[in-house]
């Protein structure tokens, strides 16, 4: 008989089983939104699907009466940009300064300890600062973002440059190259699938930032509506908005991981394919 440690699942079982979570939560939330409506039809708590697939519909297809625009696409084009530029900044950053602080051993001396207290600062501490700086536009939101993750990123890419065999540094010196050349062609080639996977890690605090600085201070974006409809519970807008969240969150992790694949196909073996 084989041990529970020896088994694995086979490719349809694997799907099957991941499913089979969702699946129960979608069964378990069905029953218990019919118990609550059938005992109160105008119960905002747990709102039918179809009362969900109205609102979104509403929108996602109608024109805003105030703005004639189509909130819900609205929502998502902002708050995609706002994450795309934080995350772009973020990468930038935290590449530049990981890549230094871990090549050079002065700059290590200097700068590590710093980019590892400035880690330590939790950056929603420092949203009220960035208000006041930057006001309450575009700005600050993704200052915010790029402030929140850079010392992660930097701080992982640090230590992935310090984790490379000094064997082949030493290797391209004694083949003449110089800091520069070091740099550009042995540690930044390793380093760029190291760089996607911080960004993998540090999506969801990115998500975090994001949401919390558009309920304080914006106009549009998925977290400025979810925390405009609070007020007036409706979860039938919270909740898909929630969802949609979870989607794209999802899809961005997926294109990263696939673009690693592609571009750094060497990579992924060694990380077990992850």
């Amino acid at each position: 008989m084989k041990r529970m440690i020896n088994l694995a699942p086979g490719k349809v079982w694997r799907v099957a089983l991941a499913m089979l979570p969702f699946a129960l939560i979608l069964l378990v939330y069905m029953a218990a939104s019919d118990a609550r409506l059938a005992e109160n039809p105008q119960d905002k708590l747990l709102p039918s699907f179809e009362q969900m697939g109205d609102a979104i519909n509403r929108l996602a297809f109608e024109p805003s009466k105030r703005t004639g625009e189509y909130l819900f696409w609205q929502d998502t084009l902002s708050s995609l940009q706002r994450l795309g530029m934080g995350m772009a900044i973020a990468a930038s950053l935290g590449m530049f300064l990981g890549l230094m602080t871990g090549a050079l051993p002065m700059l290590n001396a200097s700068f590590a300890p710093l980019l590892t207290v400035v880690s330590l600062i939790p950056p929603m501490a420092i949203l009220p600062v960035l208000f006041i700086v930057f006001g309450l536009g575009e700005v600050s939101k993704v200052a915010l973002i790029a402030i929140g993750t850079t010392p992660f990123i930097a701080r992982d890419i640090q230590k992935r440059c310090l984790e490379i065999p000094r064997e082949q540094l030493v290797k391209a010196q004694t083949l003449g190259a110089n800091s520069f050349q070091i740099i550009v062609r042995v540690l930044v080639p390793q380093l760029l699938p190291r760089l996607l996977d911080a960004m993998r890690l540090s999506l969801g605090a990115a998500w975090l930032f994001l949401i919390a600085a558009e309920a304080i201070a914006a106009t549009d974006g998925l977290g400025y509506r979810v925390f405009l409809v609070r007020r007036y519970l409706s979860m039938d807008v919270i909740l898909p908005y929630v969802a949609w969240i979870t989607v794209l969150a999802f899809v961005i992790d997926f294109a990263l991981q696939k673009l690693s694949r592609v571009a750094f196909p060497w990579h992924e073996p060694k990380e077990g394919g992850a």
